[in-house]
């Protein structure tokens, strides 16, 4: 079954967004994966974990975070 990741990245440009989906592409049983500008978010699905996925992005100098932890309320 497809694990569904979704993470907090910062897209500051548009060579940052290729490097991002240049490494996205190189992990191992990914279904789909897709970025979201407006959002500052990453979407992977596939046979993947939160923990692979921001390992791959740290690897290419990216900070990335669940977007589970950012989207509480912090009211």
């Amino acid at each position: 079954m497809a694990n569904v990741v979704e993470l907090k990245v910062g897209l500051h440009c548009d060579d940052c967004i290729k490097k991002i989906l240049k490494a996205i592409k190189k992990i191992e049983d990914i279904e789909t994966y897709g970025v979201d500008t407006e959002l500052n978010k990453v979407t992977v699905t596939g046979n993947v974990t939160n923990e692979e996925v921001i390992r791959v992005l740290h690897k290419i100098g990216k900070q990335a975070k669940s977007w589970d932890q950012n989207s509480e309320n912090t009211n």
